[in-house]
């Protein structure tokens, strides 16, 4: 059983002299499902099999390139000196909201060229965003990164965790908060959520509407715990950015009920 009690290395097998690190394998087999969900319900949309394919070769570089981008803005202070360390991004070091703004811009922008109605695409890729973040949360959990403050190991012991996972969260010497866990299983919930949400056929829009609201929420109270934040002066940018989200969210949302005429739904072709 000592395997158990072993930290895990972050490094999951080597191609000669170039390391294959468990963050970029997780980071992808997120991307491939998150396609996959996204793929059978953009068939049953009416959308070609190839519009996803399209928006996916311009998506997913963006928004890894805005997500360390975004990173890098706000560890200046340390990349400044150490330039040759901006695209090291193998380690880690992206940002998931840097991410979700290049993203979306981009998602905007393609449906705009493809005269295809932003808010259909956007209900469709909500729950696969959550599949991509829910998998992605697990490479920090293999880099040892974005965990909270210290707890006691008993905290962890109460939470029925499994030892693999307790001894990853000990970080020279100390337990610590799996905050990653916390919001993985947040988006977990939100998935569901969201696909129960298809069923009841709420306006176009709302889905995609309801995940920025949801995620933005739970992301605002796990970031409190974490010890890694971003910052702008003494506050927390995660923090600040979901609450700007949420906020945002919720009243496009209220304004396109008020305002939609004639009501689209979800379902509509």
């Amino acid at each position: 059983m000592d395997f158990l009690l072993m930290q895990i290395d972050p490094v999951a097998f080597n191609l000669g002299p170039v390391p294959v690190r468990w963050y970029g394998i997780l980071i992808a087999t997120g991307i491939i499902i998150a396609y996959v969900v996204a793929q059978r319900e953009m068939t049953k949309r009416g959308f070609n099999d190839d519009f996803l394919t399209d928006l996916l070769i311009w998506t997913v570089p963006i928004a890894i390139i805005c997500a360390r981008i975004y990173y890098v803005i706000f560890e200046w202070s340390y990349y400044k000196e150490n330039p040759g360390q901006i695209i090291q991004i193998q380690q880690g070091g992206i940002a998931i909201h840097g991410a979700l703004i290049g993203g979306a811009i981009t998602v905007l922008i393609f449906c705009k060229k493809r005269g295809v109605n932003f808010w259909k695409v956007a209900d469709i890729l909500a729950p696969s965003i959550l599949i991509g973040q829910i998998i992605g949360r697990w490479g920090n959990f293999m880099n040892q990164e974005a965990y909270g403050s210290v707890v006691e190991r008993s905290f962890l012991e109460s939470l029925y965790l499994p030892n693999w996972i307790i001894e990853q969260m000990n970080v020279q010497g100390f337990y610590h908060h799996p905050t990653f866990l916390y919001e993985s299983m947040w988006n977990v919930v939100g998935l569901i959520v969201l696909l129960l949400l298809r069923k009841v056929n709420l306006l176009r829009g709302e889905i995609f509407l309801i995940y920025v609201m949801w995620y933005s929420f739970g992301r605002y109270f796990v970031e409190g715990l974490r010890t890694d934040s971003l910052y702008i002066g003494p506050l927390r940018t995660a923090q600040m950015v979901s609450l700007i989200a949420l906020v945002i969210a919720a009243i496009v949302m209220i304004y396109r009920r008020k305002k939609m005429n004639p009501v689209v739904r979800y379902k509509d072709k």
